[in-house]
C-alpha cells in the first residue's frame, strides 16, 4: 500500500466520521479548527483509522495529532511497521 492510497483512505475516513465531503479534507486541514471535530469525533476518527488499517493508535498519539497530514503520517508509519518491506 503506497502513501497516496493511505492518504486517500485516511481522508475518506475523516470525512465519513465528520459527515463532510472527501474533498473538504485536505492534508493541511486542522481537524478541530478547520473541520470542526470535537473530542468525541477525534475518538471516532481514531477508531475508524484503526479499523481501516488494522493498526492501533495510542491515546497519547491521538491527542497530539492536529492535522490531517499528521493522521496520514501516523497511519503510514504504523502500516509500514506492521508490513515491513
Amino acid at each position: 500500500m503506497n502513501k497516496e492510497e493511505i492518504s486517500n483512505r485516511v481522508r475518506h475516513q475523516i470525512a465519513r466520521v465528520l459527515e463532510i465531503r472527501d474533498d473538504e479534507v485536505t492534508p493541511e486541514s486542522n481537524v478541530v479548527d478547520h473541520l470542526g471535530a470535537d473530542s468525541l469525533d477525534r475518538i471516532d476518527i481514531v477508531m475508524a483509522i484503526e479499523d481501516e488499517f488494522e493498526i492501533e493508535i495510542s491515546d497519547s498519539e491521538c491527542w497530539n495529532i492536529k492535522t490531517v497530514q499528521q493522521w496520514i503520517d501516523v497511519a503510514a508509519g504504523k502500516v509500514a511497521a506492521k508490513n515491513p518491506a
